[in-house]
């Protein structure tokens, strides 16, 4: 069993995965405990004065509809992170449950399946999801939580793929062969041999899932498909092109959203690198 100590001293040998963590935990920490000390009304339109630098009053300046852009920052991060792990960890169950079951048992349902993982790879999902959150009534008022499940639509398609061929690796393995001569049923076999050895990899492809359900948000808000009201990051930067803050010289406004978008992928990135040691032995390190 990995101690507290095994861990501190496995990820000084594994610094991509601590980077990693350390941001993702900074951002996480900016956005709960951040929440105690602004007050969130003023993330919204008309509550501050409008196009004030950053100041002692406004430490990360105001917006051109009259946004506080720190409270901004606190609330539309934890929004937009919260859309990429609902979105991701559908995408991935989903896939997960596909993977294993069309990889594992094969026959008429794994053809379905990767014929359908297979023409959906053909379609770029970006336009996919416009057109699919363009045919609501009012794509202006999306919540956050059906922003996600929009998301979730096409999550689960690459996680199916990648998940489905290590299992058509993993099912040819003498320890497989050997839970199958033992009586085991699949669900077994798949529940308690497959997925224990295919962790580290799961936990990849969700670090993935939640970046690009992350930048398909980021993608389609900066677009205006989304609620306006609020001041998620896809949205501050949609705001930042309809005010033309680059033309007007806010800088302020530019650089916050960006940085937290780059923090964002920057620790999802890590974490993958991170966990690929641990998932691929041939680049793990020795002591």
């Amino acid at each position: 069993m990995l101690t507290f100590k095994g861990f501190i001293s496995y990820v000084r040998r594994n610094p991509a995965l601590g980077i990693g963590m350390g941001i993702l935990l900074f951002l996480i920490l900016f956005v709960t405990v951040g929440r105690l000390f602004v007050d969130e009304s003023k993330a919204y339109a008309l509550s501050v004065p409008i196009n004030q630098p950053p100041s002692k009053e406004y430490p990360f300046g105001t917006d051109s509809q009259g946004k506080d852009l720190l409270a901004g920052m606190v609330v539309g991060t934890g929004m937009t992170l919260t859309i990429g792990f609902i979105a991701g960890a559908i995408g991935l169950g989903l896939g997960a449950l596909l993977g294993f079951t069309s990889g594992y048992y094969g026959g008429t349902f794994d053809t379905v399946v990767k014929f359908v993982v297979d023409v959906l790879m053909t379609i770029p999902s970006f336009l996919l999801l416009i057109l699919i959150a363009t045919t609501l009534s009012d794509p202006s008022t999306l919540k956050p939580v059906e922003m996600a499940l929009i998301l979730s639509i096409t999550a689960w398609v690459r996680p199916t793929r990648t998940i489905r061929a290590q299992v058509l690796s993993m099912k040819e393995r003498p320890f497989v062969m050997m839970a199958k001569l033992s009586g085991m049923s699949g669900i077994e076999i798949i529940l308690k041999e497959m997925m224990p050895n295919l962790l580290p990899f799961l936990a990849i492809s969700l670090a993935g899932a939640v970046s690009g359900a992350v930048l398909g948000s980021l993608g389609l808000e900066s677009l205006g498909i989304g609620n306006r009201r609020e001041p998620t990051l896809g949205m501050m930067i949609y705001w930042v092109r309809y005010y033309a803050a680059f033309i007007r010289g806010m800088w302020w406004w530019i650089m916050e959203p960006i940085i937290a978008i780059a923090l964002v992928f920057i620790a999802f990135l890590e974490i993958s690198i991170g966990l690929d040691e641990i998932a691929n032995p041939r680049t793990r390190r020795r002591v």
